[in-house]
């Protein structure tokens, strides 16, 4: 079963609430950490930010992908790697109880340097090389 169409609605128009509300308060920048509802309005995330000129950094690196300034996170490619091990020791045999609760261990910053740009930001070069990936 779906969300009822008026409760998206609601949180749609939250977001909208939350950023016009960044234009009276001015943060230096915000962090958005993604869950299942942020992470299908990421592109409206990343629109409102860039209108708000506010500097925005995500959870999830497809947000640096489609303009977001930068992203620090897991690594989703590592967790997918980690599920099938798990799956595979399963599969041999092994009972899930049994198995050990694993915790990210591969984080990957990425930055968007055309965003930063457009921001009026300069990013350091000591960053610059620490990303994993600087989006030109």
């Amino acid at each position: 079963m779906g969300a009822r169409p008026e409760l998206i609605s609601g949180l749609v128009v939250a977001v909208d609430a939350a950023f016009a509300g960044f234009d009276r308060d001015r943060p230096d920048a915000v962090f958005v950490s993604l869950d299942a509802f942020l992470n299908s309005r990421r592109a409206q995330l990343v629109n409102l930010a860039s209108r708000h000129a506010l500097p925005a950094t995500f959870s999830n690196r497809d947000c640096a992908e489609i303009g977001g300034l930068m992203s620090y996170g897991s690594s989703l490619t590592d967790a997918f790697r980690q599920v099938g091990a798990y799956t595979g020791r399963i599969l041999k045999g092994a009972k899930p109880a049994d198995l050990p609760v694993v915790q990210a261990s591969k984080f990957e910053l990425v930055i968007n340097a055309e965003t930063a740009r457009l921001l009026g930001l300069t990013v350091p070069d000591k960053l610059l090389v620490a990303a994993d990936e600087v989006i030109e």
